[in-house]
């Protein structure tokens, strides 16, 4: 009998042994579908020809061959992307999105791939193209409270205005939490749409990120648009735009974070955010 109970306990250790390679395998990624919005110029857009085209498609395609894994890239609207992520529709998320805690709660992420923080712009004719500390970076991690120093000395010109943000960005959040009661927030699907109503003056102003503002303003219609008002980064508002991964998916996200130290080491994302940005966005 003792060695009957021997015998059976090798054989479930074998089993356990087994099972735990099949499960091992079972993580070597080949295939990775990954999620943008495509409507985020630069980070993503969309050709009048249907192709996808921008800092991170390229971006993309760089960290797909670089983890020799077959890469696919899907659409989805920004405010379902992390439902449809943890629902299994996609492996990943690469479209401009930040790595907040409040995001961090619900799934994983890469680090940054890219950082330009959140900026506020409006049209030239427009008594709000003046505010104060245009071009001032303020950190909300290491100085929030110069941050609020600074929102406190914009609120009696921005009173009551419209602020156009895209629905479950961080600038939402951004304006939820510093400018409640003080603006009237409109919220978009996406930026594209803000700066439509900004232009046809149904908002005073928009907030996003500064590396979109900078494109946007530059596009044939926005002639009119400009940055204006100090630059804000860090603390809720992430540690930078980043890769999302569904949790407990830890060899995908060794992959990409390898990737990602390739492309900052070997020039990549310099030389890849200084065509679609016009600045250089590495992550310190």
């Amino acid at each position: 009998m003792k060695k009957l109970t021997v015998f059976l306990k090798a054989l479930t250790l074998s089993a356990l042994v087994l099972a735990s390679g099949a499960h091992a395998e079972e993580k070597k990624w080949t295939h990775v579908t990954i999620a943008t919005e495509g409507a985020f110029k630069p980070y993503n857009f969309t050709n009048p020809d249907g192709t996808l085209d921008g800092y991170e498609i390229e971006l993309s395609k760089y960290l797909c061959d670089h983890m020799k894994v077959e890469c696919k890239i899907v659409v989805q609207d920004f405010d379902g992307m992390i439902p449809a992520l943890n629902a299994g529709k996609f492996d990943a998320i690469i479209s401009g999105m930040s790595a907040t805690a409040k995001r961090e709660e619900v799934i994983d992420f890469s680090q940054s791939y890219g950082s330009t923080g959140q900026a506020f712009a409006t049209l030239k004719s427009s008594p709000l193209a003046g505010m104060e500390l245009k071009g001032k970076v303020f950190s909300l991690a290491s100085n929030e409270a110069g941050a609020v120093e600074a929102l406190e000395k914009l609120k009696p010109l921005l009173q009551g205005k419209i602020i156009g943000v895209q629905t479950a960005s961080t600038g939402a959040t951004f304006v939820d939490k510093y400018l409640k009661g003080v603006v009237e927030v409109r919220e978009y699907k996406t930026t594209e749409q803000h700066d439509l109503d900004l232009a046809a003056g149904r908002v005073d102003l928009v907030m996003a990120s500064m590396a979109y503002l900078t494109t946007a303003s530059a596009k044939p219609g926005n002639e009119e648009m400009t940055v204006a008002g100090p630059r804000f980064q860090g603390g809720f508002l992430g540690k930078g735009s980043s890769v999302g991964l569904r949790k407990n998916e830890p060899e995908l996200k060794a992959l990409f974070n390898e990737a990602i130290d390739a492309a900052k080491a070997d020039g990549t994302i310099k030389s890849l955010s200084q065509k679609w940005f016009g600045f250089d966005v590495t992550p310190l």
